[in-house]
């Protein structure tokens, strides 16, 4: 079977490295200013926070939304009710660094910049293009790189959300001091989603955390069993991008209410 995260972390190794060379990581830290943690500012806990995801593409779909650009998409969940947005900066989600850089002169929302993270100088990249939070997927890390990658996030006022997809991986996002904690609802292997994911783990979960179920959302029946599972917050892009309405769809996923 094809296993599309290796696939895709496999290129971004050899992304990264081309990156460094063009912009080197001391000439990249020269340039940015620490952040201020803004997403534990709008994301509390309890608090039902909708994080809205500009995702043109998914490598296992293909084209998700061919009607709205990512700009546009990020003015319509701002518009809406959405506590924070989720930006690609990977090829494989038609995804760029230029168009986390228009959405963040757009914009006033905390920024997640979702990317495949496995070296640190995506971490001081993510800070120059004005990110707010990070991904950092377990899967793909050591229990080391991940502590180191956790602390240099922390040192520069950015929040991670520490992706797990089983209680393995669970383990090793507890072991930290990760503040957000991101169940993924997604195989990470074929792609496909299930909501189900989450509500087996939730039992296994430090509620002390904020803990935010991401991918597989698209009713309005998947965010209440969700929250009612005790999730603090939920990711969501297919379940928005593909909407025919996208903004009552925000609204409606948003405040957790009938539109």
């Amino acid at each position: 079977m094809k296993n599309i995260l290796s696939e895709i972390v496999a290129e971004k190794r050899i992304t990264v490295d081309a990156a460094k060379k063009i912009f080197p990581l001391d000439e990249v830290k020269k340039n940015l200013s620490p952040g201020n943690f803004r997403p534990e500012k709008v994301i509390v806990k309890s608090g039902r926070s909708l994080i809205a995801e500009c995702k043109l593409q998914s490598p296992a779909k293909g084209r998700l939304n061919e009607t709205h650009s990512v700009v546009e998409m990020a003015k319509i969940y701002e518009e809406n009710g959405a506590k924070m947005l989720s930006v690609h900066t990977d090829k494989h989600f038609l995804g760029s660094n230029e168009d986390f850089q228009k959405v963040r002169a757009t914009v006033k929302l905390p920024l997640l910049r979702k990317d495949f993270v496995i070296d640190e100088y995506q971490i001081y990249e993510a800070r120059l293009l004005g990110a707010d939070a990070i991904l950092l997927i377990v899967r793909i890390l050591s229990p080391d790189e991940l502590k180191k990658f956790l602390a240099v996030t922390h040192e520069l006022g950015m929040n991670a959300l520490v992706e797990i997809h089983d209680a393995e991986d669970l383990k090793v996002a507890q072991s930290t001091d990760a503040k957000f904690l991101g169940i993924n609802n997604r195989n990470l292997k074929t792609f496909q989603t299930s909501i189900e994911n989450t509500l087996q783990l939730m039992p296994q979960v430090d509620k002390s955390r904020i803990i935010i179920s991401e991918s597989g959302v698209f009713t309005f029946d998947d965010v209440q069993k969700l929250y009612a599972a005790g999730c603090d917050g939920l990711l969501i892009g297919e379940g928005l991008v593909r909407a025919p309405d996208m903004a009552a769809q925000t609204r409606r996923f948003g405040f957790f209410a009938e539109d």
